[in-house]
């Protein structure tokens, strides 16, 4: 059995270990708890990019979007326009701003980008293209794809929980976008994915003829966010070291 195969096979054991065993699982819920187990680890970039529209599709119906003509929506307009006319992963960027006082910002697969006001109220335009570039540079990279695998393989398991007859699970398998896109926003980035993506954020902002400054006051800012614990870096975190690492980028020319 390959190691793939086998890391499924554990992951649903484990899911069906969770609620008492064997005795009362549908077969046939089972069986597509195993199958969806199966296919997060082998999503191609289309089944990433229709997943992705799909989980951004319910995180808005669940959010609350400013208006096109708002003064949140303009701004982000005007932000983004510093990037020009590109695309992740050949797909274009649609952008929008959830209201929330979250302190916060993610991109999916499908050129989804999705920036809080909270992050907003505490970034000047620099600093928001520093962390947006940032954002954009994980699906560039590939890791939000590794994110979705993930993300997809949880909520795969919890299906096949629910195949065994547990009501209070059986109920979560019903909403399975809006808990994968739960995961997948609050996916952790290894230390090698974050600075990979600052550097990204980097030469993206170098490349525009953007001010690269603004990634590393918006490293300074996050940290003292709340204390240092705002939702954003949950899931990613900055370090004096980040932002050294970038002026460094800046004093040596890139």
């Amino acid at each position: 059995m390959t190691p793939v195969r086998t890391s499924l096979v554990c992951a649903l054991a484990a899911a069906l270990a969770a609620c008492g065993g064997l005795q009362s699982i549908d077969p046939n819920a089972a069986m597509s708890a195993g199958t969806n187990l199966l296919k997060a680890a082998t999503l191609s970039d289309s089944d990433i990019v229709a997943l992705s529209t799909e989980a951004c599709k319910a995180s808005d119906t669940q959010s609350t979007v400013a208006a096109p003509g708002s003064a949140y929506a303009q701004r982000l307009a005007r932000v983004m326009s510093g990037f020009g006319d590109m695309t992740l992963n050949g797909q274009p960027i649609a952008y929008k701003v959830y209201m929330t006082k979250d302190v916060n910002a993610w991109a999916m697969g499908n050129g989804c980008v999705r920036v809080y006001s909270g992050l907003m109220d505490v970034m000047n335009d620099d600093e928001l293209r520093g962390v947006i570039g940032h954002e954009m540079g994980h699906v560039a990279l590939g890791h939000t794809k590794k994110a979705m695998q993930t993300a997809y393989t949880v909520s795969a398991a919890r299906t096949a929980v629910g195949a065994a007859g547990n009501a209070a699970v059986t109920a979560l398998s019903t909403s399975q976008l809006g808990d994968l896109t739960e995961q997948f926003v609050n996916a952790q980035f290894s230390q090698s994915q974050e600075r990979a993506a600052d550097d990204y954020s980097f030469d993206l902002l170098k490349k525009k003829g953007m001010n690269e400054k603004g990634l590393v006051t918006a490293f300074q800012k996050l940290a003292t966010v709340d204390g240092g614990q705002s939702s954003m870096l949950s899931s990613h975190p900055s370090s004096p070291s980040r932002a050294a690492h970038i002026e460094k980028r800046i004093k040596d020319g890139g």
